[in-house]
């Protein structure tokens, strides 16, 4: 029987999650909770590095972030179109997993693959709360519909308005950690055999502290992880969680 997950991280490449949720992750995972990676591709069409150095650096990086679960579903790289074939693939995975909360990528941003992975997984999930769409298990069983309580958008290269912000100033290192575990992409020294990139840089690096600093000022605290929040509108029943919390003056 698989572990059923508080929460689901799924991506269309390995190395989206830490790069952009990877402090609530693993703060998440501090507080008891059972937390998962799904990555979509094996990101093979990366500059740098290959599939197979990609695939160990996740691993490294899941039991840096203390997750329960890290899964590939090996669906191509520059390839995430919005077909029955790669829906399915994902319904199998969030049935086996019943997460009560799915963080998936950017609605919109400057990758394709992370604005096609965002509408695919939204569809998928949607679809995976049909009692007449019948998928099994990895042994021929039936699996029972299941459908995510929340959804919420992780942002990455733009930046896009977010609903919420976690803090996660008592995980920065962690997230740090996680993120060079990936040694085939960032932080990269000079003198290696691979073609610099983009974020290969040590100013990448440096920047993406920024940014967490920057969203942590937004809500008071040293670093911070944004969110949009997919849905009609953020479900309350009572008024707790904005009565502990005071507004920035």
């Amino acid at each position: 029987m698989s572990v059923k997950l508080d929460v689901l991280a799924i991506a269309a490449h390995p190395d989206d999650t830490e790069l952009t949720c990877s402090g609530t992750l693993a703060k998440l995972a501090l507080q008891g909770k059972k937390v998962g990676v799904l990555d979509l591709t094996q990101g093979e069409m990366g500059t740098r590095g290959t599939a197979e150095q990609r695939l160990t650096e996740a691993q490294n990086a899941a039991k840096i972030l203390g997750l329960a679960v890290r899964d590939n579903l090996g669906l191509p790289d520059c390839g995430l179109e919005n077909t029955e074939h790669h829906r399915r693939a994902i319904i199998e995975s969030v049935r086996r997993y019943r997460p009560d909360i799915c963080l998936i990528n950017a609605p919109d941003d400057r990758h394709p693959d992370h604005r096609n992975a965002s509408m695919l997984v939204s569809d998928a999930l949607f679809y995976s709360g049909l009692h007449k769409l019948n998928t099994a298990d990895a042994n021929g069983n039936p699996q029972q519909p299941w459908r995510p309580y929340h959804i919420m958008h992780y942002l990455q290269h733009w930046n896009l308005n977010p609903d919420i912000i976690f803090d996660i100033s008592d995980t920065l290192e962690i997230r740090e950690k996680a993120i060079l575990a990936f040694e085939s992409q960032f932080n990269a020294p000079k003198n290696d055999d691979e073609p610099e990139t983009y974020v290969s840089r040590p100013e990448f690096f440096e920047a993406l502290r920024g940014r967490a600093r920057h969203y942590g000022q937004l809500i008071g605290v040293e670093f911070g992880e944004p969110f949009i929040y997919r849905g009609d509108a953020i479900p309350f029943s009572d008024f707790d969680i904005l009565l502990k919390h005071q507004t920035i003056a």
